[in-house]
């Protein structure tokens, strides 16, 4: 009775998988063709971690943290570069608000308009150097 008990509890014993089939399943999953849970079902992998656990291990990405940018590629590289500037114009729009406030409140506090007195500055300097 004490060694059925043990078997119970020990239930089937995990699979062993070679390096180079957990290096080619890296390999397909940062290609970013196939997702990790379909991977899972290509290759019939048992746990919800395998995959993942992999990466860590054999991968090129750093998957250390969930918080990280970096991971795998989107599957057209136009895409992440068009998410990548849309990124920068968002920032660039904010820090434009930024400034606008910034020479707004000036304005306010000395009473008169900043951009003029820049403009009219710029100007008499780009004349000097022109002559």
């Amino acid at each position: 009775m004490e060694q059925i008990k043990i078997l119970l509890k020990r239930g089937v014993p995990p699979k062993k998988y070679s390096e180079s089939f957990k290096r080619q399943v890296v390999r397909e999953f940062e290609g970013g063709n196939i997702s990790k849970d379909g991977l899972q079902k290509k290759y019939d992998l048992k746990g919800k971690s395998c995959v993942l656990k992999w990466c860590r291990k054999y991968g090129k990405f750093d998957y250390s943290t969930p918080t990280t940018k970096l991971g795998r590629p989107m599957i057209d590289p136009q895409s992440q570069r068009i998410k990548e500037l849309e990124a920068k114009l968002k920032a660039a729009e904010l820090k434009i608000k930024v400034y606008d406030k910034l020479i707004e409140v000036t304005n306010r506090e000395l009473g008169e308009d900043v951009l003029k007195k820049i403009e009219a500055k710029l100007s008499e300097n780009w004349q000097q150097k022109k002559d």
